[in-house]
């Protein structure tokens, strides 16, 4: 009996790092307008803004559709394996509850759902422990235990460009918006018990603004499991140099194997809008 790794779509690990990790993705959908889309399979980042732009609102986002679930982990559960699925904070999305629910009435006592109370690669650092668990050979149980022990001491944050598409999602005033575009302030959106709240707030352009976030995240950062750190992004091309210096700060401070980037899915594009970027630990305890 083997133990499989299962997360939706929030997560944000990309191909790469799903396939290094033997990870099955369940997708969270993106509606646009009358149309719904398959995030990462169907709808990418650059279609979203575009498409944000051009019709001046944002791309609402639903929970994974039980169809899509029952294909992904039926076929596991009914080979005798374990099945772990990682879902996005369940105060964010009705994600886990249905995932819940499908599990207590199909999986037989091998199918465990585990509520991230984060998103995006606050997710995917919990993924990938247990993957590195599952390939070790530890069994489902010792696998939730450990990664519910670790869930409290994630730390996913990040500082976005502009507001605009909070206000138009509805998660803050319009108000608040255009104040913080008139004065170029740029918040930092902290996850804290499975809910987005704003914290810090940068001034100056984008740039300095990521610059001073990482700096402040210092001492944090020099507490955290050394194993990988993740700069996870919506910036476009034009915004690369970033970056690259954001990961080159985190490497100066040698503390990580691994510093790992990747491209937000639609779910925080939608929500963040372009020109957000995350620095993404476990701390220690």
């Amino acid at each position: 009996m083997a133990v499989r790794i299962f997360s939706d779509s929030t997560c944000d690990l990309g191909k790469e790092l799903t396939e290094r990790y033997s990870v099955t993705i369940v997708p969270l959908c993106i509606v646009m307008g009358d149309k719904s889309y398959y995030d990462g399979e169907e709808m990418g980042q650059e279609e979203i803004f575009r498409w944000a732009e051009e019709n001046k609102t944002t791309p609402k986002t639903a929970a994974i559709t039980a169809e899509r679930l029952e294909g992904a982990v039926k076929p596991v559960l009914d080979a005798g394996d374990d099945v772990i699925l990682f879902t996005i904070a369940s105060g964010m999305s009705s994600t886990y509850n249905l995932a819940q629910i499908y599990a207590e009435d199909n999986g037989n006592g091998h199918m465990f759902v585990i509520d991230s109370a984060n998103l995006s690669t606050g997710i995917g650092l919990l993924v990938i422990k247990a993957a590195e668990m599952a390939a070790a050979g530890e069994s489902a149980e010792e696998i939730v235990k450990k990664i519910g022990q670790l869930i409290p001491y994630v730390r996913a944050s990040f500082v976005i460009d502009t507001l605009t598409f909070l206000a138009r999602g509805g998660r803050c005033s319009s108000a608040s918006a255009l104040l913080a575009g008139t004065l170029k302030i740029h918040p930092e959106i902290v996850v804290k018990d499975g809910a987005m709240g704003a914290d810090r707030k940068f001034r100056g352009n984008l740039g300095s603004a990521v610059d001073k976030y990482a700096h402040e995240l210092e001492g944090r950062l020099r507490n955290a499991d050394t194993d990988r750190v993740f700069v996870t992004h919506t910036l476009q091309e034009k915004d690369r140099a970033i970056v690259e210096e954001t990961k080159k700060y985190l490497e100066s401070l040698g503390i990580f194997k691994e510093i790992l980037e990747t491209r937000a899915g639609g779910v925080i594009s939608s929500h963040c809008g372009p020109g957000t970027l995350g620095i993404l630990f476990i701390e220690k305890a």
